[in-house]
């Protein structure tokens, strides 16, 4: 079936509100909902963090709320790493009104769950990657949404498109729910690891020294960075928060800045350093790593903590106390929130109880841990896994949709579906997903 091809602006509304001033913001509860960027996650409006307007100043704004079916995208930075942000608006996010960078598409000639499932396409992603602008905080205009082209099947066909899908993709959402509360479930393992073998602060065993951070090992904050150093005569890799995971380090995006040799020196890393994230989400928080040599010759900035473990205090064991403390919880405690991102000073680092068991049992620990960790590290990357390719087969069945290969008019439309769906992925391995 070939699609005839209309525009967005042809078979939608396409606006967005104005910038409401932050001097009339109440807080949740205070009066109507303003729907803004941070309100926006893939296939769903979040109001964890909600901002108000009076209900005595809604005279010459009724315009701007939102009705249930609106299609809401994120105008900045509408792509993050979970997905587009887009989303339908249900009864329970009603009522809201729109405010500036985000853009409402009211249907008025097309199904809108066809249209929300043909922007939610990687085709639409790509439309938005290309005309974006800005690339601290990429930004796409209403004219580049409504530019956006819709397939058109007539009406008739488009609503059996939308059976299918929805059939398809409600049981696929299943399974990616499952596998999602399945990833949670590790990590709660994973924590729950960590909490067994290291106990509660001042809880200790009787031989176990209680002891702080700052005496088992010494803490130094990195060099600070300058946007003039970032050319020079002694060029230098360095390591920032971006490259410090959980228990590893990333070394695929170092950046370089010059060091004065006496200053690379000072701040250079050696085997057995263990880096905390200074600055992070709270969840994340003092995140910590082992650097274990690789590469040579590099050094950290502020934007990270470094712990060098005194000579009784393995850096093994060091990096799970820390682990310990990330998942409970205590950095959080302990830091200062400013624009949504919590620090972790080195002073207060320094004051945060450290346990310091024999040597031998710190040994013991280390190897218990990394037998159980490793473990749920294998089961977290086979559910990585799973979601990859769920996400394939959701690409899969959006391309069949809109290329006019899933009407529901050949065999079964399941059949139909999962047969175009394994051309690109192998859906055996999503028998639990789709069944």
């Amino acid at each position: 079936m070939t699609p005839a091809f209309q525009t967005v602006g042809e078979v939608a509304a396409v606006d967005s509100g104005p910038a409401f001033k932050s001097a009339h913001f109440g807080g949740p509860g205070e009066g109507i909902r303003l729907l803004r960027g941070d309100n926006i996650a893939p296939g769903a409006l979040r109001w964890a963090r909600t901002k108000t307007w009076p209900e005595s100043m809604l005279p010459g704004y009724e315009r701007l709320a939102v009705q249930e079916g609106d299609l809401i995208l994120g105008m900045d930075r509408p792509l993050i790493s979970s997905g587009l942000k887009l989303a339908r608006a249900r009864p329970a996010d009603l009522p809201a009104l729109l405010v500036q960078r985000v853009a409402r598409i009211r249907p008025h000639s097309v199904n809108g769950t066809y249209l929300y499932h043909w922007l939610s396409s990687c085709e639409f992603q790509q439309h938005l990657k290309g005309s974006a602008t800005g690339t601290q905080l990429p930004h796409v205009n209403l004219r580049s949404i409504k530019e956006f082209r819709v397939p058109r099947f007539g009406e008739t066909a488009e609503a059996r498109i939308v059976d299918v899908l929805e059939d398809h993709l409600s049981r696929l959402d299943a399974g990616v729910d499952y596998l999602g509360a399945s990833h949670r479930r590790a990590r709660v393992l994973a924590k729950a690891v960590l909490l067994d073998l290291i106990p509660d602060d001042g809880d200790y065993p009787a031989h176990w020294e209680s002891s702080t951070v700052g005496k088992a090992g010494t803490v130094e904050l990195g060099r600070q960075r300058h946007p003039d150093w970032h050319s020079g005569p002694n060029m230098r890799p360095y390591l920032r928060v971006a490259n410090v995971f959980e228990d590893r380090i990333d070394t695929s995006s170092l950046m370089e800045m010059h060091w004065p040799e006496e200053t690379f020196e000072r701040f250079r890393l050696h085997p057995g350093d263990v880096l905390l994230n200074e600055g992070q989400s709270p969840e994340w928080l003092g995140r910590p790593a082992i650097y274990r040599g690789v590469p040579r010759d590099v050094a950290f900035t502020n934007s990270l903590l470094r712990f060098k473990a005194r000579e009784d205090v393995l850096p093994e064991f060091a990096l799970l106390v820390f682990r310990r403390h990330m998942h409970a919880g205590r950095f959080a405690r302990e830091s200062r929130i400013t624009t949504n991102i919590a620090h972790l000073s080195g002073a207060r680092l320094k004051k945060i109880e450290f346990p310091v068991p024999p040597m031998e049992e710190q040994s013991r620990i280390v190897e218990i841990a990394d037998r159980k960790l490793t473990a749920v590290k294998k089961l977290e990357a086979e559910i990585s896994v799973a979601q990859r390719k769920a996400s394939s087969l959701r690409r899969s069945l959006l391309d069949a949709a809109f290329t006019g290969r899933l009407t529901g008019a050949a065999a079964s439309e399941s059949e139909g579906a999962e047969a175009i769906a394994s051309d690109t992925v192998e859906t055996e391995a999503l028998a639990g997903v789709l069944s």
